[in-house]
C-alpha cells in the first residue's frame, strides 16, 4: 500500500473504567494493542488522528503504530482489529490494534463496492448486494482495501459469485460454498419478497 499510514499513541499504566474515562473526556481513546507474538499494550491515542486513520485504512489495511514510551518510540506494522463507538455521538470510544508479520498471512473482511448500472435493472430489474465484505486471507501488504465489482453488463436472474472476481496475487477468498455477492432479480421477485416482509411485520 503507498502512502502508508502512521499513527503515533502513548502507552498508559493506569486501566479501569474510571481511567478509560478520563482519557475520553480530554478527546483521547484508550486502546489495547496485541502484537505478533501475542503480548498485549495498554496505550492511549489523540480522537481525532485515530478517526481520520479509521477512515483511511478501515478493518483490512496495513498502517504503521508508533508507540512512545519513557522517552522513546518503535514503529509496529499493525491493523485495526476491532473498534467500538459511542451509541449517540457515533465517536470511537475503543480500539485494539493487532501487530501482523508482514511475512504471515492473516484473515480480515474487506467490503465490496459495487459500480455501474446492471442492463438488468435498465430492463426493470432491481439490483440486490447480498453481502458487503467478503472475508480473505492473505499476506498483510497485499490485501486490497475493497472489492469492485462492475455489474453494467448483469441481467436479470443473473448474479455475480465470489469465484467470478479476482484478487492479487497471495490473496484467496474465504468460502465453503460459492455463494452470490450481487445480483439482479425479477420485478416479480422483488415484490414477492417486499410482500412477504410486510406479511412477516403483521404476525
Amino acid at each position: 500500500m503507498s502512502n502508508q499510514a502512521t499513527l503515533s499513541v502513548d502507552v498508559r499504566s493506569e486501566t479501569g473504567s474510571g481511567q478509560c474515562r478520563r482519557l475520553r473526556n480530554k478527546a483521547f481513546v484508550p486502546g489495547i494493542f496485541y502484537n505478533a507474538q501475542g503480548a498485549n499494550l495498554l496505550f492511549s491515542a489523540e480522537r481525532t488522528p485515530l478517526q481520520k486513520l479509521y477512515n483511511k485504512v478501515g478493518l483490512s489495511q496495513v498502517f504503521q503504530l508508533e508507540i512512545k514510551q519513557s522517552g522513546e518510540s518503535q514503529l509496529h506494522p499493525a491493523i485495526i482489529r476491532d473498534i467500538q463507538f459511542h451509541p449517540v455521538k457515533g465517536s470511537i470510544t475503543h480500539i485494539d490494534f493487532f501487530g501482523v508479520d508482514l511475512t504471515k498471512k492473516i484473515n480480515v473482511y474487506i467490503p465490496v463496492e459495487v459500480t455501474g448500472k446492471p442492463k438488468g435493472v435498465v430492463l426493470g430489474g432491481m439490483l440486490e448486494t447480498f453481502r458487503d465484505e467478503l472475508e480473505v486471507v492473505g499476506l498483510p501488504m497485499s490485501i486490497p482495501e475493497k472489492i469492485v465489482i462492475d455489474v453494467t453488463a448483469l441481467e436479470i436472474n443473473h448474479n455475480v459469485h465470489v469465484q467470478d472476481l479476482k484478487l492479487p496475487d497471495n490473496v484467496e477468498f474465504v468460502f465453503e460454498d460459492n455463494f452470490a455477492v450481487v445480483g439482479v432479480v425479477s420485478p416479480s421477485a422483488s415484490d414477492s419478497e417486499a410482500e412477504e416482509g410486510e406479511a412477516e411485520k403483521g404476525e
